[in-house]
């Protein structure tokens, strides 16, 4: 009897960079560099100058530095994610994959909305905020972004998909707990648990609509599509039909694309915060807006701080410490009798000093930190009355206090295309790195048996629509949960059996990331105040 020897299988862990990986990681991490540095120095110089020593110059690189390390450290986990089946069942060879889905990365970078980022700011504390120029502020950026790479450099080392996303935001609340208890307060004050929850909410879900989404997917694909071929593991290193290839390499370049549209966006937020510390001339508002906006923006304020006086008891004096007012409001989310009038005496501050010279790159050096602490205050104010309706606002006022808080945001929510260039290359070039860990947890120790093309396309194709319908919402979710538990439902789906060790140890870390990232970052927190 004649015996078929099958191929040999090879591991991803079995492959090597090539010379022209390695030029292509050179040239991209030296074309990043230099192209952010010149638009950077150009920002800077067109600005004006901005400081009279270089302390803030040295802090302001060492926390670029550490934001884009924290980008290329999500490129191990995360990205990773996206080219597991495609380098499994033999779509693409791993070295491509990667370069393809760095290239997607970038694209989604580039064309990411901001929402995520911002989103991600807002669960900072205010305080902290409006002071990110100052020591606290420093010790903020600094210890959530390098608790949030030790937990990630950990999980990587143990070849565990851990979520990037996950880590940051308890590396945020973390910040927050630990600076309101050096304040003597409750430390449960110093989070929006509002908006928390609702990011909580997002990272919890999107697992279980990986793992129940691509179970179903798989299911009805067997239904319907009926080529034996699909449900098929790969045979040795041949690869797929022309067309099973097309729709998983199709499914990559979707996640690829919606990761960095997704995940991109923390780093981008932080960076702002950091370059508007360290250089608000240049960064703190947004100095590309058009100039004949300014009459408009002014107009706008004028009749938003009309709308509001009427909300307004007669007789009432107009707020004493406005500022105070509402980032208590903020910070406490409790409505007192003080807060319309604090909006309506910033909004009419605001208006007047846009007014008073002339654009917003016409802002002084001494006041443009002011005026953007200002116009945070007003528009967090307006969202929170917006969400809370705690003020019965009629329908016009609500229609301004929309109008001028997207004039709020245009000012100062923006990103240079430069920082978006820096993250998208960090991320691309983190995983061309560190991919091979997390590819192989992800191909090879989540199910008994080898991925098969039907279910490499449903975990791609699910993880792919569920980080994109996060981005349009402003959440952040994480890749590497929704993937990794979508490989697991599919296996589960066609009853392969799971690799309950890997299970489990994914289930641990998706457990301690949380409170570990808060102990980390609460203490580098404390740690760093005591030092800056």
């Amino acid at each position: 009897m004649n015996t078929v020897v099958q191929p040999a299988r090879t591991s991803p862990a079995d492959s090597k960079n090539t010379p022209l990986t390695a030029a292509i990681f050179v040239v991209l991490l030296v074309a990043g560099l230099m192209y952010s540095a010149f638009s950077l120095r150009a920002d800077v110089t067109e600005a004006g100058p901005v400081a009279t020593s270089w302390l803030p110059y040295i802090l302001l690189g060492v926390a670029l530095v550490i934001a884009l390390g924290f980008e290329f450290v999500n490129g191990f986990h995360d990205t990773a994610n996206a080219v597991a089946t495609v380098i499994y069942t033999n779509s693409m060879p791993a070295n491509a994959a990667v370069v393809w889905s760095g290239c997607f990365n970038f694209l989604g970078v580039l064309t990411s909305s901001g929402a995520v980022a911002f989103g991600i700011i807002s669960l900072l504390p205010v305080e902290l905020i409006l002071q990110v120029g100052s020591s606290s502020g420093f010790a903020m950026v600094f210890a959530l972004l390098i608790a949030a790479i030790m937990w990630n450099l950990g999980t990587w080392a143990l070849g565990l998909p851990a979520s990037s996303s996950h880590t940051m935001i308890g590396s945020i609340l973390g910040v927050g707990i630990a600076n309101a208890m050096m304040h003597g307060r409750d430390g449960t004050s110093g989070v929006d648990w509002a908006q928390a929850s609702k990011v909580g909410y997002s990272l919890l879900l999107s697992p279980m609509v990986g793992f129940g989404c691509a179970a179903l997917l798989l299911l009805v694909l067997r239904a319907v599509v009926k080529r034996r071929e699909l449900y098929e593991a790969p045979k040795g290193s041949t690869p797929p039909p022309w067309y099973i290839r097309g729709l998983l390499i199709l499914t990559c370049t979707g996640v690829s694309f919606a990761h960095g549209s997704n995940d991109g966006q923390k780093g981008m937020g932080l960076i702002m915060l950091i370059l508007v510390g360290t250089v608000p001339m240049a960064y703190a508002l947004n100095r590309a807006l058009p100039v004949d906006q300014v009459t408009q923006f002014v107009a706008v304020s004028q009749v938003t701080q009309q709308s509001l006086q009427k909300y307004i008891a007669p007789g009432a004096l107009p707020a004493a410490e406005p500022r105070a007012a509402l980032s208590t409001y903020i910070r406490t989310k409790e409505l007192t009798p003080a807060v319309v009038p604090a909006l309506a005496t910033l909004t009419g501050d605001i208006g007047q000093a846009v007014k008073l010279h002339g654009s917003l790159a016409k802002v002084p050096a001494e006041t443009v930190g002011n005026v953007r602490n200002d116009m945070y205050l007003a528009a967090e104010a307006m969202r929170l009355l917006d969400k809370s309706h705690a003020v019965p606002f009629d329908a016009d006022t609500t229609a301004n206090l929309k109008a001028f808080r997207k004039q709020l945001d245009d000012a100062t929510k923006f990103i240079p295309l430069w920082v978006k260039v820096a993250v998208a290359i960090a991320l691309g070039l983190g995983t061309m790195v560190g991919w091979k860990r997390i590819v192989v947890t992800v191909g090879e120790k989540i199910g008994k048996s080898h991925l098969t093309y039907a279910q490499g396309a449903s975990a791609e194709l699910v993880a792919m629509l569920t980080i994109g319908a996060a981005d349009i919402y402003g959440l952040p979710v994480s890749t590497t949960h929704v993937l990794s538990s979508g490989v697991a439902g599919t296996m589960a789906a066609n009853k392969s059996g799971l690799q309950w060790s890997t299970v489990r140890n994914l289930a641990l870390a998706w457990v301690l990331t949380l409170p570990v990232a808060i102990l980390l970052s609460g203490s580098l927190f404390w740690l760093f105040s005591h030092i800056f």
